[in-house]
C-alpha cells in the first residue's frame, strides 16, 4: 500500500474536523447543549470519539468553533449570492441581515453560543472565528471605513448586542426594529439586503 501524502492527510483531517463542527450544530439545535454529549457528536459525524478531544479541548470550545463556522458560511453565502454586488452599503446590509437571520432562525443554537461567550471561557479565537472576522473586516472596508481597526470591533459589538436583544428570554426585541436601528446608524436604505415583509417598523424609516 502506498502511504498517503501529507496533503491528502491534511485534507482528511480538515474534512473530519468539519464533520464534527457540522454535527455539533445539528445536535445542539435539536437537543440543546446539556443533552448533547461529545460521543453523540462523534457518532453523528461518523468519526472516532478520540478525534473530538484531538481537535478541541472541550465541548464549549467545540460549540464556539461550530457556530463561528455556521456564521462564516451564512455570511459568505449572503455576500456572494446573486446578483452579486461590490457596493459596500449593499454588502453591509446583507451582513446585518445574515447575522440577525441566524438569531431568528436558530434561536436555541445562538442563545447557547452567546451564553458560552459570557461565561468563564470567554471569546475563543479559532480558525472559524478568524474567517468570520475576515469577512466582517472586508465588509467594513468596502463600506468605506477610514479606520477599520476601530470600526470592525464596533460593528461586531453592535451585531452581538442585536443578537442578544433578539434572544433575550422574556423581553425579546423584534429583529425588524433592531435592523432599523442598525440601518439608520450606518445610513442604509431599508430596501438594501433582504428587507423583511411588512416594511419598516412603524411604517416609516429615517432617511
Amino acid at each position: 500500500m502506498v502511504p498517503r501524502s501529507a496533503s491528502v492527510n491534511e485534507e482528511l483531517r480538515r474534512r473530519s474536523r468539519e464533520r464534527l463542527l457540522q454535527a455539533t450544530v445539528e445536535l445542539v439545535s435539536e437537543r440543546g447543549y446539556e443533552a448533547t454529549k461529545l460521543g453523540d457528536i462523534a457518532d453523528r459525524a461518523g468519526a472516532a470519539r478520540g478525534l473530538v478531544s484531538y481537535y478541541f479541548p472541550g465541548k464549549r470550545q467545540l460549540l464556539q468553533s461550530a457556530v463561528h463556522r455556521l456564521m462564516h458560511l451564512t455570511l459568505e453565502a449572503a455576500l456572494e449570492r446573486e446578483p452579486r454586488s461590490e457596493d459596500g452599503r449593499e454588502r453591509l446590509a446583507r451582513a446585518i441581515d445574515a447575522i440577525l437571520g441566524l438569531a431568528r432562525d436558530r434561536p436555541r443554537l445562538m442563545r447557547t453560543h452567546m451564553a458560552g461567550i459570557l461565561q468563564a471561557e470567554g471569546f475563543i479565537q479559532c480558525p472559524e472565528q478568524q474567517r468570520l472576522a475576515y469577512l466582517l473586516r472586508d465588509t467594513v472596508t468596502r463600506y468605506g471605513s477610514a479606520d477599520v481597526d476601530t470600526d470592525y470591533p464596533l460593528l461586531r459589538a453592535l451585531l452581538m448586542g442585536a443578537v442578544v436583544a433578539v434572544l433575550l428570554p422574556g423581553a425579546p426585541m423584534p429583529a425588524s426594529r433592531l435592523r432599523a436601528e442598525l440601518f439608520q446608524r450606518y445610513g442604509l436604505d431599508w430596501e438594501l439586503g433582504c428587507p423583511p415583509d411588512g416594511g419598516p417598523p412603524g411604517g416609516s424609516f429615517p432617511a
